[in-house]
């Protein structure tokens, strides 16, 4: 028997606020999925996002507690160009998330930037820069 990566699994604390943040990313979770204690979205090569309420995780683990402090994970986006990326972190922070950090030209050769999800949790915009001439 092989264990096999099959998805990613987030704790929201608002069902509603996390599926519509994913789904501006263009995550296609099920029409009602707002009104679920569980939802999933299927992403390419088969992996799935899958989001669970705070409530859902309590009443099968009674001593679950939301972590405090800063995060340890993110969800990284790779956009079509540095563009998209400063595009995509304006109609985010637009809509009234928190941008984590603006938009940059970092080091590694990436345009990068950061937004929370309405729990906190970061996801990472970037592209790579156009090689210098």
């Amino acid at each position: 028997m092989t264990a096999r990566f099959n998805a990613i699994g987030l704790v929201v604390s608002d069902m509603a606020a996390s599926v519509t943040f994913y789904r501006r990313l263009g995550f296609a979770f099920p029409a009602g999925s707002e009104e679920q204690p569980h939802a999933e979205a299927e992403l390419p090569g088969g992996l799935r996002l899958l989001l669970d309420t705070e409530e859902t995780v309590r009443s099968f683990h009674t001593g679950w507690r939301p972590p405090t402090g800063g995060g340890r994970s993110s969800l990284a986006f790779l956009c079509d160009g540095p563009g998209e990326v400063d595009t995509l972190y304006e109609e985010l922070v637009g809509s009234g998330y928190h941008g984590e950090l603006k938009p940059w030209d970092a080091f590694w050769g990436q345009r990068y930037a950061v937004v929370n999800d309405p729990d906190g949790n970061g996801v990472d915009l970037f592209a790579p820069l156009p090689a210098a001439q």
